[in-house]
């Protein structure tokens, strides 16, 4: 299954609060893989545009503005570290100003084009687990292993307000708000990949559901002629 690659290719991908980021690092630590948090990029040079003064809505100026961003982001595994023109901004990421104008920058379509160029070129020979939206489907097709993890929009809700001690209901109502623009994006749109593992962690814990992605990758290895 690996080929050629320095390991496999590892996609992650699913709606806000399902789950990504504590999977894809618990998962990336138990193969000894490199981790890489797509959204943090697409956070980082949210932040970046904020800084520079300019709309988000203003797709022109964004489009214009975000590939001569420079954007430096960890791989190991553990929660990005993201700096954007030598900048730290990896507590700025998770403000509510970056989370209310990520979706819009996201939906530029050449500043996907701009950071999936980027991701893949990140992603190299592999031995990563990558997280997002569109992993599967866009950044990186040809996946060893494609997962999309969902979860029920009321439970991603409660995790996330527990993240950010904020209350439930504005929380889903922003997590709906976000899972239409996502969905709807004419650019590399949050899509369920048609050989994708789906996974629904509304009532499994991160451990479970890394089991469940290790047992699909050696039930996959196994099917490629690779031990199991």
């Amino acid at each position: 299954m690996r080929g050629d690659r320095g390991g496999p290719i590892i996609a992650i991908d699913g709606p806000s609060g399902a789950g990504k980021s504590t999977v894809a690092r618990a998962l990336a630590s138990r193969l000894g893989l490199r981790y890489l948090d797509t959204g943090a990029m697409y956070r980082a040079v949210t932040a970046a545009v904020l800084a520079a003064g300019i709309a988000p809505e203003d797709a022109e100026r964004v489009a214009a503005y975000v590939p001569s961003v420079q954007l430096a982001i960890s791989d190991d595994a553990l929660p990005a570290r993201v700096s954007v023109d030598g900048r730290d901004v990896t507590t700025e990421i998770r403000s509510a100003p970056v989370t209310a104008a990520v979706s819009a920058v996201s939906a530029v379509p050449p500043v996907r084009a701009a950071m999936v160029d980027r991701q893949r070129r990140l992603i190299g020979a592999g031995g990563i687990v990558v997280e997002g939206r569109d992993i599967g489907t866009v950044v990186a097709p040809d996946a060893d292993l494609k997962v999309f993890l969902t979860a029920d929009p009321g439970e991603r809700a409660a995790r996330r307000a527990r993240e950010n001690d904020a209350d439930v209901g504005p929380t889903e109502a922003d997590l709906v708000r976000r899972d239409r623009l996502d969905s709807s994006r004419t650019a590399s749109p949050l899509a369920q990949a048609p050989d994708a593992l789906v996974l629904d962690s509304t009532h499994l814990d991160p451990d479970a559901v890394v089991d469940r992605i290790l047992a699909a990758l050696r039930t996959a290895d196994a099917t490629a002629g690779g031990k199991p």
